[in-house]
Formats: C-alpha cells, sequence, structure tokens
C-alpha cells in the first residue's frame, strides 16, 4: 500500500511539475477577436496569423498617442511588405466624426477601427490607458504589451528579429 501511494505521490509531482514549467514557458496568446475598419472591412486576428500585428488603442483626444502616429505611419511603411499590420482601435469614448477627421487630416495608411462597444477593449483586459499596444507574434503569441506611447527603436528591433523567424 505504502509503494503505490509512493508510485502516485511521484507521478502527481511528475504532472504538477510539467504542468508549472509549461506554464511558465509558454506565452499568453492574443484573443480572438475581430475588428470592422472604418471601411466597414471585418478583420479577425486569426486571419492575420503568420503577421507580426500591431493593435495600437488610441484616441484623438490623447496627446502621445497623436505623438506616436507619425512613428507609427513610417513603420508600418517600412515594415507592411515584409509581413507586419497594424490595427489602431479607437476607444469606446471617441466620438466617430472626430475619428474620420482625424483619419482623414493624417492620411493614416493601416486599418483604422472604431470600438464603439467596448468588445475589443474587454477582450485585450479592458484597456483604460492610451496610447496601449500589443504586439503579436506570427503564431498569434502575445509577444509584448506596451502602456504609454511605443518606443521605435526598440519595436523596430522586435520587427526585424520577429520577421526573420
Amino acid at each position: 500500500m505504502t509503494k503505490t501511494k509512493f508510485i502516485v505521490g511521484i507521478l502527481l509531482a511528475f504532472f504538477i511539475g510539467g504542468a508549472l514549467i509549461y506554464t511558465l514557458i509558454s506565452k499568453p496568446q492574443a484573443p480572438a477577436s475581430s475588428f470592422t475598419t472604418l471601411e466597414g472591412e471585418k478583420i479577425a486576428l486569426n486571419d492575420l496569423r503568420g503577421k507580426v500585428v500591431l493593435v495600437n488603442f488610441w484616441a484623438t483626444s490623447c496627446p502621445g498617442c497623436i505623438k506616436e502616429m507619425p512613428g507609427m505611419v513610417e513603420t508600418y511603411k517600412q515594415y507592411k511588405d515584409k509581413g507586419f499590420e497594424i490595427i489602431a482601435v479607437t476607444m469606446p469614448y471617441d466620438p466617430p466624426n472626430f475619428v474620420l477627421k482625424f483619419v482623414e487630416d493624417w492620411q493614416l495608411p493601416f486599418p483604422v477601427a472604431m470600438d464603439l462597444k467596448g468588445e475589443a477593449v474587454a477582450a485585450f483586459g479592458n484597456v483604460s490607458l492610451t496610447p496601449t499596444s500589443f504586439i503579436i507574434g506570427k503564431d498569434g503569441e502575445l509577444l509584448e504589451k506596451k502602456i504609454g506611447e511605443l518606443d521605435f527603436v526598440r519595436l523596430k528591433a522586435l520587427l526585424d528579429r520577429e520577421l526573420k523567424a
């Protein structure tokens, strides 16, 4: 009887240890979210597998968001043909007419989605501060979450590394 308990204890320890190691080394996956762009196009994150994706939550009233837009535009233009995508998601409180004017004035080259019902905000962990960016790897892994303005030198180094893999 004690031999059986010992074997069960060893098996249990291996199982718990394996589960712990798996949890520690595996990266969280991005939510299976989808967005509707200003043009009415539906974009599902799952459909972007094979690309590195930056999901950027922003608002037209956010100084940091406005400050980082030129860097986002430049980075998008530099990396879009190498397998990089940006989805700029406005916060639910952002008035649609402000968003449309901003996108028109800035001639944003990447998809912009309005999260009027807060579904994307909720799916990404109840985003409340802007800008907040999520970088998603080719396999759907959440590579990084950044609250505040992006560091474009660091972002480009990450893109160079991830897009080569």
